[in-house]
């Protein structure tokens, strides 16, 4: 079953026989090897590293990785992107995993052709490289570099995984509005309180004020989430002193964060 906070009331059943199927096994003495080289992971009590080496496990089954460029990985690198893919799940469940079938890996970061309209009907073209990218009913994308630097600097507010699964999150109720699933009344109480720490934030950014959390956090609800999901990984201190009603809805989705260890 979907395992969403014991409080609260599952979402939708129609979910439930998909994540209930027996998930394959991860071997113990891989899963161990990757744990000792990350973190988050290494920072685990065990009840939830047990509950994340299942998840990740269901990632490996259900998920093709596959690494561009020339990039080579072997089974500890692709076990430890499942499992910091499935980070964010280890509360919400398995079910956070449906929608999607790919996760594609490049050795750094990536270049894509971008293009708006602005409001006087110009079209402007432009590249972006990007260190990540989720897209709707398609594959999550990671720079395997960057993943490795989220890594090498467990507390410094980053890690691209997280960032893109919570966008997975956020689409999986058919709308990126920066609110992932949730029973009705805590989904108004989320929006409220996500909305009014958005606002305000985006009002110190245009300011021009020197923020500790990154100002791309201001380009959209959707990305505040994505930020807000980081820094609770990252560094929950931070997210705690500079947004606190968002700290208090992530560490009810997603659980107590993890304090990363030094390797």
């Amino acid at each position: 079953m979907a395992q969403l906070p014991a409080r609260d009331v599952s979402l939708i059943a129609g979910w439930f026989g998909w994540a209930r199927r027996p998930p394959p096994l991860v071997d113990d003495a891989l899963w161990t090897a990757v744990r000792q080289g990350t973190p988050w992971l290494l920072a685990l009590d065990e009840v939830r590293a047990a509950r994340l080496q299942t998840l990740a496990a269901r990632f490996l089954h259900e998920k093709t990785i596959t690494p561009l460029g020339g990039l080579s990985l072997d089974a500890h690198a692709r076990l430890q992107l499942a499992a910091l893919c499935c980070l964010p799940l280890i509360e919400f469940g398995a079910t956070g995993l449906q929608g999607w079938s790919q996760l594609l890996v490049y050795p750094d970061a990536f270049r894509v052709q971008r293009s708006h309209v602005d409001p006087a009907g110009v079209l402007h073209e432009y590249e972006d490289e990007l260190s990540g990218e989720s897209w709707d009913a398609g594959p999550l994308i990671l720079s395997w570099a960057d993943v490795q630097a989220d890594l090498a600097e467990p507390d410094a507010g980053f890690c691209v995984a997280v960032h893109e699964m919570a966008h997975k999150l956020d689409a999986l109720d058919g709308a990126m509005d920066g609110t992932p699933p949730l029973p009705r009344a805590w989904q108004r109480l989320w929006a409220t309180d996500f909305q009014r720490s958005f606002d305000a934030f985006c009002v110190r950014v245009d300011r021009g004020e020197d923020t500790a959390v990154d100002p791309y956090a201001s380009e959209s609800p959707e990305e505040f989430f994505a930020v807000a999901s980081e820094l609770h990984f990252s560094a929950p201190a931070l997210l705690q002193a500079e947004l606190p009603e968002v700290a208090a809805h992530l560490q009810r989705f997603y659980g107590t964060p993890p304090l990363p260890l030094p390797l």
